[in-house]
């Protein structure tokens, strides 16, 4: 059976079924059957979650790579979240994104709302840096 090949380069970090892994030197590396994994820019690091979104995207990434006591919880900090968020946002597509989370994450299509949950991230990154812009 044909995997999934990833190349990853010198201490980069792969997450496969929770299990966080570092690799010391260039590597390609082969997943066969199935397993839930982020590598390279799709991992957040929780000292990097600083945001509202960012937030949110770690709960989702806890979700979508966590055992199942840890998805739990995830799902519930993820649904807190995206309520807070959406009660504080003005921006629509935000709201609706996150609508569109929420249900991938009702359906346990967790890694479809992860990919969502990282364009809410952006639209965040571009009114932040809009709005710091337009004030000077």
């Amino acid at each position: 059976m044909a995997g999934l090949v990833i190349e990853l380069k010198q201490n980069e970090l792969i997450i496969i079924n929770g299990a966080a892994i570092r690799f010391r030197t260039k590597s390609r590396v082969e997943i066969s059957g199935k397993a839930q994994f982020l590598f390279g820019k799709q991992i957040l690091l929780p000292e990097d979650a600083t945001t509202p979104a960012s937030l949110i995207y770690l709960a989702v990434q806890t979700a979508y790579i966590g055992n199942a006591d840890e998805r739990r919880r995830a799902v519930d900090e993820a649904r807190e979240l995206i309520a807070q968020f959406k009660a504080r946002s003005i921006s629509g597509l935000a709201r609706d994104i996150l609508d569109q989370v929420m249900n991938l994450i009702n359906a346990e299509k967790y890694y479809e709302a992860l990919k969502l949950a990282r364009r809410v991230m952006q639209h965040e990154t571009a009114k932040l840096e809009a709005d710091y812009f337009c004030e000077r």
